[in-house]
């Protein structure tokens, strides 16, 4: 295809999964020949404090555990002439592609997503950091039940009316987006993902979003108006509650990702189903139809070719990650002020002394010279990985 790349970073390039307002998504492969999901950030998003920003979030990143709901981050370059991220790759439909092909989930699935995906967000949000862009279209359901993807772009995400108007992304995304966060507000809170949680959990449930339009601007002045109600037309009664709670105009009155999980637990046991029964369900219910995604033959002589190529040319003086080589900070990036403390690094508390338990490496609060445990921790993580059959 005219356009796609044939290597990103370390990865040889297959085919692109698709594209929206950050940018393109491809399906590629490592030198070994596992796949990964790879993210080109578009041009227009490139500024030296995003850059920056970027870099420290993506260190992060690369520590979230806790939860089997997140694809996990693998690696990036911040500084590369268009950014890129590499994702695990997930096989499966999108929770979008799923509702509009099969119809709305029943009650108890819906619970048992809700239950799930709260799960995975919390993991997020154990780190410090938030995921700022939940939608349907970034929940893919696998066979292992419903993935979250696209985590790690938080630092692309602050949303102002310049971003909201970027043609392709807008519609998509403001639909889903909290008060706050629409109404062109970045320092959002662990909240703004409650909502965002909220409008999937009512897609799957009622094929609707809590507001609607013809286009961005017209869906931003019923989000930001506290008089108009989100819609919650077909939504099961016993729902409703939970639904109207996450979908609160003020973030202080929604509740938390565990009364969330409570909530969809008390649903599950009122239908005499165990969370891992409803689980189980959710997958064989979901699991129908091609994964649009995969490659359906064999990989190529030419892209075998690459790889090969690709991996014979890799020096042992190269860098095994961007993230370990020195920052490629220009003269005018150096002098620019530091970025402001984003919210989501409040969430990352210090441990109790003795208690040996770690958040965030404490190098990453800088986001300009090189992190001393970056490589220590990205070689810890590679080694997890490379137990791991399945990518």
């Amino acid at each position: 295809m005219s356009g796609v790349p044939t290597r990103v970073g370390r990865y040889t390039v297959a085919r692109e999964l698709g594209s929206g307002g950050m940018g393109e998504v491809y399906l590629a492969y490592t030198p070994a020949g596992d796949p990964v999901a790879v993210k080109v950030i578009r041009n227009d998003k490139l500024d030296p404090l995003t850059r920056a920003r970027f870099e420290k979030e993506a260190l992060i990143a690369r520590t979230v555990i806790g939860t089997n709901r997140v694809a996990r981050f693998l690696d990036a370059d911040p500084y590369a002439d268009r950014p890129w991220l590499a994702m695990e790759y997930v096989a499966g439909r999108t929770l979008l592609a799923c509702v509009d092909s099969d119809g709305a989930l029943p009650l108890p699935l819906v619970a048992s997503l809700g239950a799930l995906l709260g799960e995975g967000l919390s993991g997020v949000h154990a780190a410090g950091l938030l995921h700022r862009d939940l939608k349907p279209q970034n929940v893919i359901l696998g066979d292992d039940g419903p993935m979250i993807i696209d985590f790690g772009l938080g630092a692309f995400m602050d949303a102002s009316q310049e971003t909201l108007s970027h043609s392709g992304m807008i519609i998509g995304t403001v639909r889903c987006m909290p008060p706050e966060q629409a109404g062109g507000h970045p320092q959002v809170s662990p909240a703004a993902d409650v909502y965002a949680l909220g409008t999937v959990l009512l897609y799957a449930t009622a094929r609707h979003y809590p507001y609607d339009g013809s286009r961005w601007e017209a869906i931003a002045a019923q989000v930001t108006n506290p008089e108009i109600a989100p819609d919650l037309s077909g939504v099961p009664a016993p729902l409703v509650p939970l639904l109207e709670s996450m979908l609160a105009h003020a973030p202080e009155g929604r509740p938390t990702l565990q009364a969330v999980s409570d909530a969809c637990a008390e649903i599950l046991s009122d239908f005499g189903v165990t969370p891992a029964a409803a689980r189980l369900a959710l997958i064989a219910h979901t699991k129908g139809g091609r994964d649009p995604s995969s490659p359906g033959d064999p990989l190529t002589v030419s892209l075998e070719k690459l790889i090969h190529e690709q991996a014979d040319c890799s020096g042992d003086d190269e860098p095994a990650s961007p993230l370990d080589d020195p920052v490629r900070v220009t003269q005018a990036e150096a002098d620019e002020p530091e970025p402001e403390p984003q919210e989501p690094e409040a969430l990352v508390s210090d441990p109790p002394p003795g208690s040996g338990r770690r958040n965030a490496p404490p190098e990453v609060g800088a986001s300009r010279g090189r992190h001393p445990a970056s490589k220590r921790i990205a070689d810890e993580l590679r080694a997890l990985y490379a137990a791991d059959p399945v990518l």
